[in-house]
């Protein structure tokens, strides 16, 4: 449930108890001031609010105490009396005149044989003209006015009117329930309150707390919503952005090792060569290549070392272009068996110089088409293959390089015989600057950006390398490039590209 919906119910609810509260208060001080519901308009008049009868009933008790002053003999008067009776039936209301302690008149409305014995005694000053009597289950209010007829005798006159039980039950329990009424609405107050609290603010300190925890740069906790409402997608939406500081603060640190470790890796790949050049330069200063033949290897030395510095330069250099996007892919519609045929070519006798055999399987039946940068992929093909050569160490070297096809893909293996790579550096090999060798000897490894620029490279054409071996028996290299169709729809091996 939405806070928006809580909060209108809460007000809802909390505008309703007290409408009902008021209302509730009203009727039982209207009921125990007048005796029934009906008269609850006459409470707000001050006039009628102890007032037991209606208006016109009171109208007729005044003209009743006029006549009771001015002609109290008209009281005898049998057929006056029956007149202001039938003027009172209409507001269900009866006339009853007593003289002395004998009944002179009293109305069909009643029925009530024990009447006269509810009635209050005579109070000739007046004090207190309304009241109300109870006769079994039966609850009556009524107006009177005593007076003396001219004969000096003593008599009343009385309005009276049948009122609910209920009225009565209420002017005794109005305390009780005021009190009553007042402890629901404390009461639902407070459960309201409890609930707007635990569903909104105490989730919002924990927000609180969190951030500043964050703030704190303490990001190992965790924050767990505890609903799906407002707050909870709130709480949710933070727990997220901790968990992208934490990765972003660990891919931080991760980025700080890898610069150090940048850093140490190119200081020793560029020392190693300077060492070298500086040593050769200082033996020809000091006269140590004395022959020509000498000054010539001196020369040949330097600017082979010269040569790969700058090899690595340049390597590296493609590589943090390639890392950051900034070298631009010119994609071409290309056959790569086509490709990895004229490439087999090139290496083929600079294998054979080096004693290793060359194997070109192609298991496509037909041409496999897919758009590659056709520089840069020779690229990848020769930093695998140049990878691979340096570390065999077999007397019979063996490169086996074979193509396969399915609907989606062309998939290119680089399978040789070398030494293998350990189970625990596999998973590193594409890395930059990584070698299995960790003493990062020259003579057994290259700068380790090889491999890395392959993988820039296949995956900026939206391809897949990865690499599989077994120390002792060799190395795999699988690069994954994925098929376009040709012109006629196909993918230009009799599949269809929907298949």
């Amino acid at each position: 449930m939405s806070i928006r919906i809580r909060m209108l119910l809460s007000f809802s609810s909390m505008l309703v108890i007290s409408l009902l509260f008021i209302l509730l208060t009203a009727s039982l001080y209207t009921i125990a001031a007048t005796g029934d519901l009906q008269s609850f308009r006459d409470i707000y008049k001050a006039h009628y609010r102890i007032n037991p009868l209606t208006e016109q009933g009171e109208s007729i008790f005044q003209e009743l105490k006029f006549v009771a002053k001015n002609d109290p003999d008209s009281f005898r008067d049998m057929p006056l009396l029956r007149e202001y009776d039938f003027k009172l039936r209409a507001e269900k209301t009866g006339l009853y005149v007593r003289r002395e302690s004998s009944q002179l008149f009293e109305s069909f409305t009643f029925n009530q044989p024990n009447l006269d014995r509810a009635l209050p005694p005579y109070d000739l000053d007046n004090t207190q003209i309304r009241g109300t009597f109870n006769i079994n289950e039966r609850f009556y209010a009524y107006a009177k006015f005593d007076f003396r007829y001219a004969d000096g005798a003593r008599g009343s006159v009385f309005v009276i009117r049948e009122r609910s039980p209920f009225a009565d039950l209420t002017r005794r329990l109005l305390p009780v329930l005021t009190i009553l009424l007042v402890c629901v609405l404390v009461i639902a107050n407070v459960l309201l309150y409890r609930w707007i609290t635990r569903s909104v603010v105490r989730p919002l300190h924990r927000l609180r707390g969190s951030a500043e925890q964050i703030e704190e740069g303490n990001l190992q906790f965790e924050l767990d919503p505890p609903s799906k409402d407002e707050v909870g997608r709130l709480q949710q939406a933070f727990e997220n952005m901790r968990v992208q500081l934490q990765q972003s603060n660990r891919l931080r640190l991760q980025d700080e090792e890898n610069r150090k470790e940048l850093i140490s890796n190119i200081s020793h790949d560029l020392r190693t060569p300077l060492t070298d050049i500086r040593g050769y330069i200082e033996g020809i200063r000091d006269g140590v290549a004395n022959t020509p033949e000498k000054m010539n290897a001196y020369v040949n030395i330097i600017h082979a070392k010269a040569a790969n510095m700058d090899r690595l330069v340049e390597e590296l250099f493609l590589y943090s272009k390639l890392d950051f996007k900034q070298v631009p892919f010119h994609l071409e519609k290309m056959n790569i068996v086509e490709f990895m045929e004229d490439s087999m070519e090139e290496l083929r006798y600079d294998l054979e110089d080096k004693g290793v055999t060359l194997a070109w399987n192609n298991e496509a039946a037909a041409p496999v088409m897919v758009e590659a940068d056709l520089e840069k992929l020779k690229r990848t093909v020769m930093n695998i293959m140049d990878n691979a050569l340096k570390y065999m160490n077999k007397e019979h070297k063996r490169m086996s390089i074979s193509l396969q096809a399915d609907p989606q893909w062309a998939t290119v293996t680089f399978e040789d015989n070398g030494q293998g790579i350990a189970e625990e550096a596999l998973p590193h090999i594409f890395e930059r600057f990584y070698r299995a060798e960790l003493s990062r000897n020259s003579k057994t490894g290259g700068s380790g950006l090889g491999l890395a620029i392959a993988r820039q490279i296949v995956e900026g054409h939206g391809g897949e390398i990865r690499a599989e071996s077994k120390p002792g028996e060799g190395t795999t290299i699988i690069v994954r490039l994925r098929r376009i169709p040709t012109e006629g729809g196909g993918l230009g091996d009799g599949t269809n590209s929907d298949h």
